[in-house]
């Protein structure tokens, strides 16, 4: 059975674009996950998230691993881009559209 952190970085690992949030896309549960997902989401391109409530360990122990103690945390590549602040000033900017886009194109093939 494998540790909280290994889950941790196997999801990073694994999903070029994710993010860890309250809720779902659908129906998130803090208005800094709503407003970040929204963003997201607004790029075009698929991306995976972890729902922290549902999973309590992990939204224990990724603020340690993450050196960010806040959630929403979107990860991009295996980097740490931000939360809903950075995230937001991003999108405003066009920044975050074309990290999204970059990185979805690059792993097309991984799908």
């Amino acid at each position: 059975m494998s540790t909280t952190l290994e889950n941790i970085q196997r999801q990073i690992g694994e999903n070029p674009i994710l993010i860890y949030m309250k809720g779902t896309p659908q129906l998130p549960q803090c208005g800094f996950s709503a407003q970040t997902v929204q963003a997201l989401m607004s790029c075009g391109e698929r991306f995976a998230f972890v729902n922290i409530l549902d999973n309590p360990d992990i939204r224990a122990e990724l603020p340690k691993f993450a050196n960010w103690p806040t959630f929403p945390q979107l990860w991009v590549e295996g980097e740490l881009v931000g939360g809903c602040d950075i995230v937001m000033e991003m999108h405003q900017s066009g920044e975050l559209e074309k990290l999204i886009k970059e990185t979805a194109a690059k792993h097309a093939d991984d799908a």
